[in-house]
């Protein structure tokens, strides 16, 4: 990975804020920079392309930096190294970033990145955070209940690790062909669904334990009715006693089985996965956002703004925005 992204130049200067203004651009606000120790001299490279769901960066620059989350945005960073190495820290964890590990960051973690020596390279992978909460939904059934956390450092050099590897190579020889085919939103996303699925089956997190179990068909028959319900009629106002009387129980058992094998009740799971298809709509449809919202069944505007907040870090209008 030595030629990453040659057509996509940002900057290229010996003044070392023009880096960190174009990581800023490239990332799409969802980062703030600011130096360690002082700006250095030296060389400083940005190539990069970005998207709706994600960006991917090649840096070369030998200035320590410390990167921080942007309130409102709901972003995973995966940095690999290229050539030379990173001393690394995020969350009070330590670890080495090079061709062999690589480091992931959380929503809302900093990090601070320090080159070992002026010929390091590195590849930063940003991924928004919709899109692993939709791949870890089609991996078990599920929305998550909380945001997936990853283990900091990812062995590459393990098979797991390796896959993960291969799948971004991928997804940046296909930037870098030059292949109009390959420049389309459909096929850059369908490859960025296969690093995060890989990313969710390959490194600890959170969730694992969710993963263990596997999709809707090991949930018992009541929970898995309840869920083809609540999936067919989703944009419809459906209620406890609706989803119940679809599966054939009682109100209080449905809550039961719920809160046993999803960890949450009945009408929480409606709101979590209604505000994901919302999100995932606002970034794909130019339609107004209160258009969108009543489409799939929100009755009361206000409230849903505040759920959407609650759940992603930024209103619904700020999610547009970036459109």
């Amino acid at each position: 990975m030595s030629a990453l992204l040659h057509n996509f130049l940002i900057t290229k200067s010996r003044n070392p804020v023009d880096l960190l203004n174009a990581a800023t651009r490239l990332f799409g606000g969802a980062i703030t920079t600011s130096p360690l120790d002082g700006l250095c001299g030296g060389d400083h490279e940005l190539r990069g392309v970005s998207a709706p769901d994600f960006a991917a960066g090649y840096f070369a620059s030998p200035l320590d930096v410390r990167v921080a989350s942007s309130t409102g945005r709901r972003s995973y960073f995966v940095n690999i190294g290229v050539s030379g190495a990173i001393s690394a820290v995020c969350g009070g964890l330590r670890a080495t970033l090079d061709s062999a590990t690589a480091g992931i960051v959380n929503p809302g973690d900093t990090q601070e990145l320090r080159p070992l020596g002026a010929d390091t390279r590195f590849l930063g992978l940003r991924i928004d955070a919709a899109m692993v909460d939709q791949e870890f939904t089609a991996l078990t059934g599920h929305p998550p209940v909380s945001t997936v956390r990853f283990d900091f450092a990812l062995d590459l050099a393990k098979p797991k690790g390796r896959a993960v590897r291969l799948l971004v190579r991928s997804l940046l020889e296909q930037l870098d062909s030059g292949d109009p085919l390959f420049q389309r939103a459909e096929l850059q996303r369908s490859q960025l669904r296969c690093i995060v699925t890989a990313l969710l089956l390959a490194q600890p997190h959170s969730h694992t334990g969710d993963l263990r179990d596997g999709p809707q068909p090991g949930h018992p028959r009541t929970l898995r009715t309840a869920l083809g319900f609540i999936e067919a009629n989703l944009t419809d106002r459906i209620g406890l006693h609706d989803i119940a009387a679809a599966a054939d129980c009682s109100p209080r058992t449905l809550s039961s089985v719920f809160r046993d094998r999803l960890g949450l009740s009945p009408m929480a799971y409606v709101r979590t996965l209604r505000l994901e298809r919302i999100r995932a709509e606002i970034l794909t449809s130019t339609d107004q956002v209160g258009t969108i919202a009543y489409r799939w069944g929100v009755s009361h505007l206000g409230r849903f703004a505040g759920e959407y907040r609650d759940r992603f870090d930024e209103l619904p209008s700020d999610t547009a925005a970036r459109r």
